[in-house]
């Protein structure tokens, strides 16, 4: 063999040797095939004294409406409302020309008056008739007919009387008043205008509702119904100082439900098309924010109040159709670990089985983690994470 030959294969042996020994090393250390195990975030499972709630959609309404409407025909002479305005009971709305039903007036006044004149008249001829009749200076049938004259006076001046009243109403209602307080909406017929004030055939001057209090209607299905009367019945819902039942209500960019409010009334029967009742809660609207045709949260209490176990919505995941959460064993590695969840609680869902107090379970970095792998927890919060799954 040449000695070029023999210096290549030694080379090539070397080479070949460097390879497997440097293999070799790779496979022996451990470190420097595998990444470091994935940070996450833990929490404590929480233990806090909750209500559980049922969670309804409703619809407010005003407690009184009402279609103002005028009393009497006639031309619009004032239009005294601004679209949307807050008005106080009595307020004028608006005025119908007032100078015909004023001149009816002035003419039944005057009737009333001439027939008090013909009353006082007519009752001193009784008078005098009875003590002509004493003396005999008169018949009786003349005595008769002064006394029926008093007594037709009297009728007349009760007919002048209710004409005059008449006319009186008539020309008051030419001022068209609030009968709330409440909002009016826009003024829907014009200045010069002529309305009818004639029964059945009035016109639509415009709509007035009540703002302070709102009611809320919510549909509340037949097991919610049954669990509610019957915590009732137990004593272990939260009342308020008259002993109605304390219910809550946030509008759709209200975070949580911020307003307080009673259950007013429950309806006397179930739909049974739909399988609810119409339940009617009352909540004070000073600020003026909730408006009658709105659609709002309400939330009725669905359980006594009690211990339970809470943990963020983040530590939650799904496998189908299980809910799951990754807890942290005391070797730092993740368990799978099945629960059944109850209601939503300030951001936390209530755990009815698979955890225990004083277990930490993952509720940052779940979707980077399996069951049985090694992780770095880093201590958080829960109810304020600050990474995404």
């Amino acid at each position: 063999m040449k000695p070029l030959a023999i210096y290549s294969a030694l080379i090539a042996g070397v080479t070949t040797l460097a390879l497997v020994t440097g293999c070799n090393s790779a496979q022996s250390d451990p470190t420097a095939s595998f990444p470091p195990p994935p940070t996450v975030t833990v929490a404590p499972v929480e233990v806090r004294e909750i209500v559980e709630y049922d969670n309804f959609t409703a619809r407010l309404d005003a407690p009184e409406v009402v279609e103002v409407r005028p009393r009497v025909s006639g031309y619009l002479t004032e239009v005294r409302i601004k679209s949307g305005e807050l008005v106080k009971q009595g307020d004028t709305l608006f005025v119908i020309d007032p100078r015909s039903k004023q001149a009816v007036f002035d003419r039944t006044d005057a009737e009333f008056k001439r027939a008090e004149v013909r009353l006082d008249n007519a009752n001193r001829e009784a008078k005098r008739a009875n003590a002509l009749f004493a003396s005999k200076a008169i018949s009786i049938e003349e005595a008769d007919q002064r006394r029926w004259a008093f007594t037709d006076a009297q009728a007349a001046l009760q007919a002048a009387e209710a004409n005059r009243q008449t006319a009186r109403l008539d020309l008051e209602y030419c001022t068209v008043r609030a009968a709330i307080d409440g909002r009016v909406s826009r003024a829907l017929v014009t200045l010069g205008n002529n309305v009818s004030g004639v029964d059945g055939f009035t016109t639509l001057l415009t709509t007035l509702v009540s703002v302070d209090p709102i009611y809320a209607y919510s549909d509340v299905d037949e097991a919610s119904l049954l669990k509610f009367r019957r915590l009732l019945r137990e004593g272990h819902l939260a009342t308020n100082e008259q002993g109605q039942v304390v219910v809550d209500l946030g509008l759709a960019d209200d975070t949580g439900y911020p307003r307080q409010g009673f259950i007013e009334s429950i309806d006397n029967r179930l739909n049974p098309g739909t399988g609810s009742i119409l339940v009617r809660s009352q909540f004070a609207n000073t600020d003026g924010r909730l408006l009658p045709g709105m659609f709002a949260r309400v939330r009725l209490p669905g359980s006594a109040r009690r211990s339970a176990l809470l943990i963020h919505e983040t530590a939650v995941g799904t496998d189908q159709n299980q809910k799951f959460v990754l807890t942290l064993t005391s070797s730092n590695t993740a368990a799978y670990r099945p629960v059944t969840l109850g209601g939503t609680i300030d951001q936390k869902r209530v755990v009815r089985s698979g955890l225990q107090a004083g277990e930490s379970v993952i509720v940052n970095g779940l979707l980077r983690v399996q069951p049985g792998m090694r992780v770095t927890p880093q201590s958080k919060d829960a109810s304020n994470p600050t990474a995404r799954r």
